[in-house]
């Protein structure tokens, strides 16, 4: 009996312990999920808007300003605004002009300079006229009051100034590019410029004294193109040359040939020529002499 009692006491303890061996693997297993990480949820935030983020979003609408959209180039942008695209980058620190994103925004308005501050004048300082006032006895009078100094007579107005003459206009007296016929008219939609005939090699001329701003083949449509500026109300562009004969910020004569007639990134011979006005384009033959 006692030897079946030993027996007894003997498996419920190691009853027991296998017991308490489970319960303390059960809460070791219960402690390791507890402190893991819940997993991320989503919980309907919405994200936050990332066109804030781009660079000069805080400028997006002012007078000045420009928001890329797809397929811009920052020379495109350029010739749009009538600016040289060396100008955008350098105002809006373009290290690398070929990296603009859609949402961007681009000064394409030269900055302001800012006014100087008026000088402050210093107030003069209010000295004592050294009269002691005194009160007045009951048998004194008191001083009879000075007259009133008599009016002055009201200053003659100034004469105007003459008017100042008006500054030099930016109107300038184009030169036809190319000696062919016009084949294809302006149409400020389909066409902003107008295209002019001829044969593989013919020289494009220079139409008005200017600089070269742009000269390359690096906006689409246009083939090898340059690009003139005359001064701050015109530009004026050749498209689809064989051959450029400038480069760029080289100061170009009106008549100067800068350029060879050919056919890249069109379907024939021709010199496309546009002018732009404060980077409108308007007909050219409005400014062309009449042939």
């Amino acid at each position: 009996m006692n030897q079946a009692l030993s027996m007894t006491t003997g498996w419920r303890g190691l009853t027991a312990s296998a017991l308490a061996v489970v319960v303390l693997v059960s809460a070791g297993c219960s402690t390791t999920r507890v402190s893991a990480p819940a997993p991320v949820e989503d919980r309907g935030f919405s994200r936050p808007d990332t066109a804030a983020a781009r660079p000069g979003a805080e400028n997006a609408g002012k007078p000045g300003y420009y928001t890329v959209k797809a397929g811009d180039t920052v020379y495109r942008i350029a010739l749009d605004n009538g600016q040289n695209w060396r100008d955008i980058a350098a105002w809006n620190n373009l290290a690398n002009p070929g990296a603009i994103e859609i949402g961007q925004v681009l000064r394409v308005a030269p900055p302001v300079a800012a006014a100087p501050a008026a000088p402050v004048v210093a107030a003069a300082p209010v000295t004592s006229s050294g009269v002691v006032g005194r009160p007045l006895s009951e048998t004194s009078s008191p001083a009879p009051a000075p007259a009133p100094a008599p009016a002055a007579a009201p200053a003659p107005a100034p004469a105007p100034a003459p008017a100042a003459a008006a500054p030099a206009g930016d109107e300038l007296n184009f030169v036809w590019p190319a000696s062919g016929p016009v084949v294809a008219q302006f149409d400020e939609a389909t066409n902003k410029g107008v295209g002019i005939g001829g044969k593989v090699g013919d020289p494009v001329l220079a139409a008005a004294d200017g600089r070269v701003v742009y000269a390359g083949a690096g906006l689409r449509g246009y083939g090898n193109l340059i690009i003139l500026k005359h001064n701050n109300t015109y530009l004026t562009a050749y498209a689809h040359n064989q051959a450029l004969l400038v480069r760029e910020d080289q100061a170009v004569r009106q008549g100067q040939k800068i350029a060879e007639m050919g056919s890249s990134d069109t379907d024939r011979v021709k010199l496309h020529f546009e002018v732009r006005r404060l980077g409108k384009p308007v007909d050219p033959l409005s400014h062309l002499p009449r042939r």
